[in-house]
């Protein structure tokens, strides 16, 4: 009976061998047929993804197409960006697309929002096991996107902080380049931020008034004795603006216009500009012309004291050096060869009628006679310059000058 059963299928797989040898090419040709019409199909659709991707993106900037520009809403795509993908792909072009939309949002000066962005990057996944991974710039481009968002850091004046420090760390390690640019920002920038003699606020206030106020305290460093006043155009009668006035002048000032000859006129010269960080305020000078009798009265001869080329330092009993003009005149820092300057100020609208009502109030407050002084305004202006470098050399001076009435003086 087992003998039959065996019989029965070697029969059974004999005869099923035989058929798939007679029926074998024509499935193949079937199967190679469908095999091509596939390929034709997908070379068709391959060629109008590629002309759709010619006029479409490949990577969608979320932060071009914000309608809300604040920090909240620049933090939150990051977020989502993080929590769409396990892998985070694109996640280069990303940080990319994000620091450079970070003015429009005004984050460009948050330390946190930096950190936001480089915890972005995958954790342990570029972290070089070699030497020669290491000096070879293991995955470089990722590491370069890293280095320009620290470079975007120092241009902006945003000091990294050890937390920032464990985040490179946890990236790229202790060999990446990322983390060894770190390092060189934490060397030089805190030497850098506290170098200057003239420290401001790590915020800088967004009042006008506040910021006038900073610039002129900068400016009159150079007399220790200079005051600052903070005036009220509504205090005069006969103001045209209601505005502030930010007026500095010290006690050396004050003397040297009192003595002023009533016979030379005084100019109001400006606008200057002075930078506060990113902010710039314009500013006036109350000047005259140098005092040609007093400078020739002056000993040729006579040493300046910021000159370091010649320092006399007394040693083994030799005495110290004598000046010469011990007895002579000698004039004040704000008598220089140009011109003798009086009082600087900085007003909220800047006109002609604020400067006006800015020596009214210094008259007003003892000061000297301007009544018998006159006062001339010079404005001076560097638009048409910038505008002829805008426009090019077929823009003649004429044309500027009618369009914009600039570098002439007013009286």
């Amino acid at each position: 009976m087992i003998r039959k059963l065996h019989c029965m299928l070697r029969l059974q797989s004999g005869i099923t061998q035989t058929l798939y040898r007679h029926r074998a090419p024509t499935i193949l040709a079937r199967s190679y047929a469908t095999d091509e019409t596939n390929r034709n199909a997908d070379s068709k659709n391959g060629n109008n993804a590629k002309r759709a991707s010619k006029s479409l993106p490949a990577v969608r900037n979320p932060f071009g197409a914000a309608q809300e520009k604040t920090k909240n809403s620049y933090l939150a795509m990051v977020e989502i960006f993080e929590e769409r993908d396990v892998h985070r792909r694109n996640h280069v072009e990303f940080i990319y697309a994000a620091l450079k939309h970070m003015p429009d949002f005004g984050v460009e000066h948050d330390l946190e929002v930096y950190k936001a962005l480089i915890n972005v990057m995958p954790k342990g996944k570029f972290i070089p096991t070699n030497v020669f991974q290491s000096e070879f710039m293991h995955y470089p481009k990722q590491q370069q996107c890293i280095i320009d968002l620290l470079e975007q850091m120092e241009d902006f004046g945003v000091m990294p902080d050890y937390e920032m420090e464990a985040m490179l760390l946890n990236v790229f390690g202790k060999k990446g380049h990322p983390l060894r640019k770190y390092w060189r920002m934490m060397y030089w920038m805190p030497k850098f931020k506290n170098l200057s003699p003239w420290p401001l606020p790590d915020q800088v206030p967004d009042d006008t008034l506040e910021v006038a106020k900073l610039a002129v305290e900068r400016m009159c460093t150079v007399d220790l004795r200079s005051k600052v006043d903070v005036f009220e155009t509504k205090e005069l009668k006969d103001s045209l603006d209601d505005t502030w006035i930010v007026s500095g002048m010290s006690v050396e000032q004050s003397k040297l216009l009192k003595e002023h000859s009533p016979q030379k006129a005084l100019y109001i010269e400006g606008p200057f500009h002075i930078w506060i960080r990113n902010r710039r305020i314009n500013y006036f000078t109350l000047r005259a012309d140098a005092d040609a009798e007093f400078l020739a009265q002056l000993d040729e001869r006579e040493l300046d004291d910021d000159d370091v080329s010649q320092i006399g330092v007394p040693f083994f009993g030799r005495a110290p050096p004598r000046r010469h003009n011990q007895l002579g005149k000698m004039r004040s820092v704000h008598q220089q060869d140009d011109g003798t300057i009086f009082a600087i100020c900085a007003t909220g609208t800047s006109t002609k009628d604020s400067l006006l009502s800015w020596i009214r109030l210094l008259e007003l407050h003892g000061l000297a006679s301007f009544d018998q002084i006159p006062v001339l305004f010079r404005f001076k202006s560097v638009v048409p310059a910038k505008a002829e470098e805008i426009a090019g050399p077929a823009v003649s001076s004429s044309d500027i000058d009618a369009s914009l009435h600039s570098h002439k003086e007013h009286t």
